[in-house]
Parts: structure tokens; sequence; C-alpha cells
């Protein structure tokens, strides 16, 4: 892969602080944009849908508990103009109840990083243009080339296309040190999502210090000139406080330590949240204004695209089929299957795993039987109790957890009453091939 060395060249250069402009109000969304009325559906229909197949869900109805299980599934029904309105349903939701959230925080970094492009408003700055992460404090790197791009140059477009299609942890990093801590929480909490607390970067073990001291940046046009530069940013704020602790033992440095983990101080937010910021970001228009990001059409159907593209369908980079296959990182419905997809089902997601937790928080379409639904679920897979041990029962009840509940609902919305069939040529979206 060609590597553009001259980005290296101007790692040395001189660079100039510009400052913020104020944000001004997003013309994709109209004035008069009403916002359809959420139904709160039935507390049980969930158990007693999943009641009527045992020999899948038994396990999960009488562990709810010890397994952490969390689901929510919302039902997508159009007026005769093709409006949505929305009715929820949920099992054992809990915003108390702590689950390491892993890669699903990548979403909403993902999208507050266009969210800040737009908001500094400078001429020529965008998601296309190059980007150098530099270093100044204890554990920060230094990227000044990406070679999955065609010329070598690192963007937030980038970053963002690696998170949705194959939930690259670089790609993650590199945003939460452009955004800053302080940026990322102080805009979630804005949003209305008050208990989220995203404090460390992903799959570096790093302080909390280091993780509050984020790196400084800087922003080139195709020149060679400086568009942006943002100092080393350190965030200041203390974190809310919370009294998450999780299993019965854990490994640290090689010794078992024979009591619950502290997650006090790691990445903390709920399924709701994260089931609404999905909903906000595949529609805009239903939720409150200050719960939409701020961006741009084109930056819409940027992330439309790569949450539901396929990485074999990727040219930059070109996935190998046999680390990224098709249902990479779509938990939901195909479960752990490697054989090639469907294109008429596209599964807007994002999911994570980590610490004996999977998750996914999923928008469905199948554009063949014009059905549509949300679902977003995690669970526990972690029975012999001890964290760092690589010894979790994803394969055996997380993954057939995933398959048997995307796979429940899916039959059931193909089966259900609709007064107007929903019109989803929207989401017949153009990939890379």
């Amino acid at each position: 892969m060609k590597l553009n060395l001259i980005w290296i060249l101007f790692a040395g250069l001189p660079v100039f602080f510009m400052p913020r402009h104020p944000s001004t109000p997003n013309p994709f969304f109209s004035p008069a944009t009403t916002l359809m009325k959420d139904t709160l559906g039935d507390d049980n229909f969930l158990e007693d849908l999943m009641k009527q197949y045992p020999q899948y869900f038994d396990k999960i109805l009488r562990q709810r508990d010890s397994l952490k299980v969390q689901i929510i599934y919302t039902q997508i029904d159009r007026d005769a103009n093709n409006n949505p309105s929305f009715k929820n349903y949920s099992f054992n939701v809990n915003p108390d109840k702590y689950f390491y959230p892993a890669s699903t925080v990548k979403m909403p970094v993902a999208l507050l990083a266009l969210q800040r492009l737009n908001e500094l408003r400078l001429p020529g700055l965008n998601k296309n243009s190059s980007l150098v992460t530099q270093k100044a404090y204890s554990g920060q790197t230094v990227v000044l080339n990406d070679p999955t791009t065609p010329d070598g140059r690192p963007t937030i477009g980038q970053y963002v296309k690696k998170i949705f299609l194959v939930s690259d942890n670089d790609a993650f990093n590199r945003l939460y040190e452009f955004l800053g801590q302080a940026y990322i929480n102080d805009a979630l909490h804005k949003m209305g999502y008050a208990d989220a607390q995203l404090t460390h970067r992903l799959d570096i073990t790093l302080t909390e210090d280091e993780n509050r001291h984020t790196n400084p940046i800087v922003f080139y046009d195709p020149l060679g000139r400086i568009l942006y530069q943002q100092p080393m940013q350190f965030n200041q704020q203390p974190y809310l406080l919370k009294n998450d602790s999780i299993a019965s033992a854990y490994y640290s440095g090689g010794k078992l330590i024979n009591h619950a983990m502290d997650f006090s101080k790691k990445n903390h937010i709920s399924l709701p949240d994260l089931h609404n910021i999905l909903r906000s970001i595949i529609f805009p228009n239903s939720v409150p204004e200050k719960q939409r990001f701020n961006l741009k059409e084109e930056d819409y159907n940027f992330v439309w695209q790569y949450m539901s593209q396929y990485p074999p369908e990727t040219k930059y980079p070109a996935y190998d089929t046999a680390n990224y296959w098709d249902a990479f990182g779509k938990l939901l419905y195909w479960g752990s299957t490697k054989k090639s997809l469907p294109k008429n089902i596209r599964i807007f997601n994002k999911e994570g795993d980590a610490y004996g937790f999977l998750t996914d928080i999923s928008y469905f379409v199948d554009l063949d039987k014009h059905i549509e639904f949300m679902l977003s679920a995690t669970i526990y897979c972690n029975s012999d109790g001890i964290l760092n041990d690589d010894q979790y029962d994803y394969d055996s009840t997380g993954l057939p957890f995933m398959h048997q509940l995307g796979s429940l609902i899916y039959d059931y919305e193909i089966k259900r009453n609709r007064a107007h069939v929903p019109n989803l040529l929207k989401w017949r979206l153009k990939y890379d091939k």
C-alpha cells in the first residue's frame, strides 16, 4: 500500500491555532418538523414471545439477571405519507444495571467527530482533510500515515469508515484524541445522555491521567498548508460518581485477584441511550432537536453507507474475507455465520464485545419484504465469573442468543400487519462495490 511520506515532513512544521467558530442551525432539518409520538408497548410482550420458543430462550428467561440480559425492540409504522411512528418494547432493561459497552461507544464518538468538524466551520476543513496526530505526553503516539487509504493520508472520514466497517480500535482512539475527553462527555450530557461517561481509549493500557490527556493534532489542506491546529487537551472535570463492579475475580499482571473488578472509571453508557443515539442518526427528525447531531446531509449519507456496508464490499482497504466476512460485526440475526449474505437485508448497527459482554445496537431493513425495525441487546457471557482469563461464553451463549433473538423479531415482523407498506427506497444505498 502506498504511503504518502510527505506527511512525515509536515510533522516538524510550525503550526498555528485557529479559533473555534460558533455552530449554526443545520439546514438539513426543516424548522416545521413534527416529532412522531412514541408509544410504550406491553412490558411482557418480549418475554411472552420468547416463551413460545423455550428451546432457544429458556436459559435466557431463567438466568436473565446473572446473564445481565437487556433487550429493546422498536416497532416502526408508517403513515400514508411514509412518516414513521415508534412503539417500544423492553425486557429486563435497567439503566442502573452496568454493562461494559465495549466498542458500542465508537458510534457516538464517530458521530461527534463529524459534528465537531461542522462546528469549527473552517474553509477547506472536512472529513477528507489530512490529519496528523502528534504526541506531547506519556502514552501518546504519533500518526503520520494511514496505509488503509488510497494515498496514505490519515483522515477523520477514514477513521469513521473503519469504525463502522470493522470496529477498528485505533480509529476510535484517534477520534477520541481529536475530540478530547471533556468535549465527548459534555456533548453527550447536553444531548440528554446524562449518565454517559467515556473515559478511555480502547485496546491499550493507560492510566487515568494519560487518558485525560489527548494528543495535539494538525489538519492540512492538499498543498500542505495548515487548516487547523489543536494543542494537547486535558480534561480536569471530575468523573460522575459510579459504583460499578463486575465478576467475582479477575486477572491482573498474570495474578488472580479474588474480588470483583472495579469498572467505576471505565466507559459507561446505557442501552436506552445507545438505542436512542442510533435512532437519532437513522431517524434524526424523530428525536428532539437537542438530541440531533450537528451533521450535514452528506455526513448522514456517509454514516448510513458504512454502517450497513459489508467489509468485502469495501475498496479501501480491501478486507480479507477470511478475517472480515459479510456478517462481521452483525451479531443480531446473523450470529456467528460466515456465509455470504443477501443484499436485500441491511443492518445499520454498532456492536461491541469485551469483558464477557456482547452488545449490538441495530436498525434492520429488508428491502424485498418491506419491513424495518430497531433491536438492541446486551448479554454477559462469563459463566466462570473470572475476567481477563479469555474464557468467555461468546460462542456457546452470546452469539446463539443474538442469532435467535434477531431471527425471532425478524420473523415476527414478516407476519406483523401494517396499515401502510413502508417505502424503504431511501435505503437502497450505493456501496463501494
